[in-house]
């Protein structure tokens, strides 16, 4: 009797189709005829489930390598230029040393093992092996890093760091998505200093960690325009209270716009940055000079940069503010509206401070435009060109933000 063929799904399902695959093979069928359709197609839905039923075997990468060496007559001299030592060549094939993605790149091309079978052994899956890394690893600012307990998960040495580079810095970048495209833009340099851009880089995904974690405190989306010199002149009145830059977060949060602190790396010289995150602004302060003076003229320098230059086509703006150079538009424009929103031209010009550079007119100027007069103090400081000037109103900044700085305030 005929049984209507269909897809197995149970264990009885199963059971029952074996029993009737069964009795057909016993039976004397007829080429061509309608029963030995049935049998091709029992057997076809038999084999489908036993094979979603099989764990597959997954090719073991070091017996590959293994199996390679036999073939070819290798010895484990043969494969230092794979591994960089015969040590290292005993302790893979001993399987007490995990491969480094480094040593898997030398492999798939020297001995023509293929990808899937050697990235079995990485954490990353999504690799083309064809293609040449996208960074000399070895440039990254390891001890730094690892100093800063960037790496959470490693706890090897920085020579160790390096071996291993790849498979580090696609961990540690794995925490932003996609990689956003403002870790492609061009990077904003001048001067006779060269910013290093590997310290940037992590400088700059350490950020965006940080800004992405404090996102949920944003009380709205940012709209163009919502930054005003109105708008900056009021924030500026923050400095004259105790709490003042903590203040900064939340009232930049109310507008839609992250305040980020991270110190800066060596040979990065920044004070600052503005950038994009799918259109989410982003400040970023190194409070690389821990003057109060110093913090609010860089965090508004960079409000001015969100207000008229961040856009689609330049997602990523770096400020390094003891760069006599800087002469681009944006750049004056910058400079500009942040002593604007500070102390007004008009106000400057009017002021006895400008001529006396005495404590007392400081704190005259200070009180008639509700700031704090570090501002004042560090614009006589600026003007005249000498650091020595009122160092009475120099205040820290970092006091305030300790729990934000090395990495902390956010998931690295």
């Amino acid at each position: 009797m005929k049984q209507q063929v269909r897809v197995i799904k149970t264990q009885r399902d199963y059971d029952a189709a074996i029993a009737r695959l069964s009795a057909l093979m016993d039976e004397e069928i007829t080429p061509g005829s309608s029963k030995e359709a049935e049998l091709e197609l029992w057997a076809l839905v038999i084999e489908s489930y036993e094979r979603s039923k099989v764990v597959p075997i997954s090719p073991d990468p070091i017996e590959a390598i293994h199996f390679r060496m036999d073939q070819q007559g290798l010895k484990k001299k043969d494969l230092v230029p794979y591994f960089g030592s015969l040590s290292k060549v005993s302790e893979v094939l001993a399987r007490k040393r995990p491969l480094s993605l480094v040593m898997i790149r030398k492999i798939h091309k020297g001995l023509d093992i293929p990808a899937d079978i050697l990235l079995g052994a990485a954490e990353d899956q999504d690799i083309d092996l064809s293609e040449e890394p996208r960074y000399d690893y070895a440039k990254f600012p390891w001890q730094e890093m690892l100093s800063r307990g960037y790496l959470k998960d490693f706890a090897g040495s920085v020579q160790q760091a390096k071996e291993k580079g790849e498979e580090l810095i696609r961990g540690f970048m794995r925490g932003v998505p996609d990689q956003p495209a403002l870790l492609r833009a061009p990077l904003n340099q001048s001067g006779s200093r060269v910013m290093d851009d590997y310290a940037l880089r992590v400088w700059c995904v350490t950020v965006l960690k940080k800004a992405r974690h404090q996102k949920q405190n944003l009380r709205t989306q940012y709209k163009h325009g919502s930054i005003t010199d109105d708008w900056l002149r009021d924030l500026a009145k923050l400095s004259c209270f105790e709490q003042g830059p903590r203040l900064v977060q939340e009232y930049l949060a109310n507008i839609g716009i992250v305040l980020v602190i991270e110190e800066h790396f060596k040979k990065t010289y920044l004070d600052g940055a503005a950038m994009l995150d799918d259109g989410m602004p982003v400040i970023a302060l190194t409070l690389r000079h821990d003057r109060l003076d110093n913090f609010w003229f860089a965090l508004i320098h960079e409000l001015v940069h969100v207000q008229k230059h961040l856009n689609a086509s330049n997602l990523f703006i770096s400020d390094n503010l003891d760069d006599k150079s800087r002469s681009s538009k944006e750049e004056l424009e910058a400079d500009t509206g942040a002593r604007e929103a500070l102390i007004p031209s008009a106000e400057w010009d009017a002021s006895e401070v400008k001529n006396t550079h005495s404590a007392e007119h400081v704190i005259t100027l200070a009180d008639r435009l509700r700031v704090h007069p570090a501002i004042v103090a560090g614009r006589v400081r600026y003007q005249t060109d000498n650091w020595r000037l009122l160092t009475g109103f120099n205040a820290s900044v970092r006091k305030y933000f300790e729990d934000q700085l090395g990495g902390k305030a956010g998931s690295l």
